[in-house]
């Protein structure tokens, strides 16, 4: 199915680049023709307003020519409607091609009604909804309030009955002053999105930025030293120096490998994940997946006594084990985390993350390279992997145990008194 090309915008986050065929952030452009579809579907339900016009058409009080006049009418205004919805789902807002399609659907409202009757009036509704709806947010409400007062002056014209008036100019004012607060809400949501991902771009620069200062400082006078080094061991070599050659060629060795040391300490330190984030990042996967995420308050918390190379692997740990529910958890719709603490008959305290789905389970499959690589992530830290089937034989748990430092200092005093 092709796609429609989406507006030219910055990109917004990482989950609005993720978000699932079916449906659409609130505020966000549609991006394939499958989202606009359950757009419309979902519009499609305010359409049984438009009784009352059909009911005048087939009530028998119109010649054949005014019923043929009011349906080419309403075909013309729902046409205008879904292409309205349409084309503020792909469109830019800056786009104002909205205007002439509104304006069209006025003045077949004001049309019909002096042409037909006052059932007619309901079309005021949709032309406030959609007024509120096109107009910058500052004039919204004048915009509904001047279609509310041109549809009470057709029904006074008109001569509508109270009850025509209160069911139908009331809803007309509250239906588009509702669709006002309703835009409000979209473009607060939009900037927030926005600023969300200006705050991501931030602290990406800023860690770029750090990574940067810290291979400086690394290798500026590492590779310093060995370029003064390179250069006295050739004078050394023609000199006919060889062992002080040899010498300055050892200090080389030796300043190369604690320069690949720091390096890879450096770039582990800028790549280690975080419980916090890899909690989030996993709700966002998740949801794209149609997973439901229940996390546990603690899993997000603080974690006294944790190391940082511990922590650093549980957030593994659950990396992996979101990675494996959206690659291999077939039909499973709720991923369960928690976080405890547990004391191991040597007297030792581990935390325990756990990660539970309710899928179909791994059935006779072996391991993957995914939970082989996280067991000895986890070792090297001195935790230990388990994982099988989930309670009661159904889905799959993932248990990840690293041990918990002893925590010292006035924090233990007060535990201690």
């Amino acid at each position: 199915m092709s796609k429609i090309p989406p507006p030219s915008r910055p990109v917004e986050s990482a989950e609005e680049g993720q978000r699932d065929s079916y449906g659409n952030v609130p505020g966000a452009r549609v991006e394939n023709r499958r989202q606009l579809v359950v757009k419309l579907a979902w519009m499609s339900l305010w359409m049984i307003y438009l009784i009352y016009p059909v009911k005048d058409l087939v009530s028998g009080r119109h010649g054949t020519a005014a019923v043929v006049a009011g349906a080419l009418a309403l075909v013309a205004f729902l046409a205008a409607y879904v292409s309205l919805v349409a084309v503020r789902s792909t469109r830019p807002e800056s786009w104002r091609g909205s205007y002439p399609i509104v304006g069209t659907m006025v003045l077949l409202a004001v049309g019909t009604s002096f042409g037909l009757g006052q059932p007619w009036l309901t079309l005021f509704t949709y032309c406030s909804v959609c007024v509120a709806t096109v107009v910058p947010p500052r004039l919204g409400l004048p915009g509904v309030a001047g279609t509310t007062a041109l549809a009470l002056a057709v029904a006074l014209l008109v001569r509508a009955d109270a009850d025509t008036l209160a069911s139908i100019i009331l809803p007309c004012f509250l239906g588009g002053l509702a669709m006002t607060g309703l835009q409000r809400l979209i473009s607060t949501m939009r900037e927030l999105r926005e600023a969300r991902a200006t705050v991501a771009h931030l602290a990406a620069a800023e860690e770029r930025l750090r990574l940067a200062r810290d291979l400086h400082d690394l290798l500026g006078h590492s590779l310093s030293l060995i370029t003064l080094k390179s250069e006295l061991a050739g004078r050394f070599m023609d000199s006919d120096k060889p062992e002080a050659a040899r010498a300055q060629v050892a200090d080389i060795e030796k300043v190369a490998r604690q320069s690949l040391i720091d390096v890879r300490e450096a770039v582990g330190g800028y790549r280690r994940p975080t419980l916090p984030v890899e909690l989030a990042a996993a709700r966002t996967a998740l949801t794209t997946a149609q997973v439901t995420l229940e996390a546990a308050p603690s899993v997000a918390g603080e974690h006294p006594g944790l190391g940082t190379e511990e922590a650093g692997a549980l957030a593994w740990a659950l990396r992996e084990a979101v990675t494996n529910i959206i690659r291999h958890g077939t039909e499973a719709t709720t991923c369960t985390v928690t976080m405890d603490e547990t004391w191991e008959g040597d007297g030792d305290r581990y935390a325990v993350l756990e990660i539970t789905d309710n899928g179909r389970g791994p059935g006779k499959s072996a391991p993957g390279n995914g939970l082989s690589g996280l067991q000895e992530r986890l070792a090297q830290v001195g935790g230990r992997l388990e994982s099988g089937p989930g309670p009661r034989g159904k889905g799959f748990r993932l248990r990840a145990l690293v041990p918990v430092r002893a925590v010292t200092g006035p924090a233990a005093d007060s535990v201690h008194e």
